[in-house]
C-alpha cells in the first residue's frame, strides 16, 4: 500500500513517516502542497495524510482538487485546526477521516489501518466478476469470456487485471506492477509485462492492433479503459 504524507513540520513528519514504514507501507513524504499535486498527477496512492496549514496549496484544497478526480483513494486531515467548522470543511471537501494535533500515533496507524482495509475490502467485492464491452471475467474462479469465447486464466493475468481495472482510465506505471503483481523479490523484465498486455488484447479486443481497452504508454506504464 502506498501512502503520500504531506506534513510541513519536520520533525512530525519524519515521525510519522518512519512509523508507517515499520507497518510495511510505502511512504511518499512532502512539506509542499503544490508539490503533493505533483505527486498525485503522476503516481498512484492508496491512501492521502494531510495537514491543512501548508505552503503554497493547503490540505483542504489539495483534498478538493483530488475528489474532483479520485473517489476511491483513503484521505485523512490532520490539523491543529480543531473546531468543528474546520472538521466540517474537511469532510465535506471529502476526507475519510479529521485527527486533531497533537494526537497519539497509534491511533492514527489505526484509522490508516480501518480506512486502507475498509477501501480494499470494497475493491474486492466489486471486482468479483466485472464485465465490459462483451467480454466478462471472474476474479475468483479465473474463468473468462473474450472474444473468442470462454476460457481460464492464469493467476498472474488475473492479479494485472485486477489492478489495471482498478486503476481504470488511470495510467499504472511498471513499478506500480511490479510491486504489486510480481512482488518486491522477483523483478521480470518490461518485455514481460508487454507480452501480458499482448495476450489481453488476443483475449477481449476485437483488433488486437488496434486496441480500445488495453494501452500501452510509451515509457511511463499501461492503462485500461473500459470502453
Amino acid at each position: 500500500m502506498r501512502i503520500l504524507l504531506v506534513e510541513d513540520e519536520e520533525q512530525l513528519r519524519k515521525i510519522i513517516k518512519m512509523n508507517l514504514e515499520m507497518e510495511q507501507y510505502e511512504v511518499v513524504a512532502t512539506d509542499n502542497g503544490r508539490k503533493a499535486l505533483e505527486f498525485t498527477a503522476g503516481q498512484h496512492f492508496d491512501l492521502m495524510i494531510l495537514d491543512v496549514m501548508l505552503p503554497e496549496v493547503n490540505g483542504f484544497q489539495i483534498c478538493e482538487q483530488i475528489r474532483l478526480q479520485n473517489n476511491k483513494v483513503g484521505i485523512i486531515i490532520i490539523s491543529a485546526k480543531d473546531t468543528s467548522e474546520d472538521r466540517i470543511t474537511g469532510l465535506k471537501l471529502g476526507a475519510d477521516d479529521y485527527l486533531t494535533k497533537p494526537f497519539n500515533l497509534e491511533e492514527l496507524l489505526l484509522r490508516v489501518q480501518n480506512l486502507l482495509k475498509r477501501s480494499s475490502e470494497e475493491n474486492a467485492k466489486n471486482l468479483e466478476t466485472y464485465c465490459f464491452a462483451q467480454n466478462e471475467i471472474n476474479f475468483i474462479t479465473y474463468h473468462a469470456i473474450g472474444t473468442q469465447g470462454p476460457f481460464n486464466l492464469t493467476k498472474k493475468e488475473v492479479l494485472l487485471l485486477k489492478l489495471l481495472i482498478d486503476r481504470e482510465n488511470e495510467v499504472v506505471s511498471r513499478q506500480q506492477i511490479l510491486q504489486t503483481v510480481w512482488g518486491y523479490d522477483v523483478y521480470p523484465s518490461t518485455r514481460t509485462i508487454d507480452n501480458f498486455i499482448l495476450s489481453f488484447r488476443k483475449y477481449f479486443e476485437k483488433d488486437p492492433h488496434n486496441p480500445v481497452h488495453f494501452h500501452s504508454v510509451r515509457s511511463v506504464g499501461y492503462k485500461f479503459v473500459s470502453g
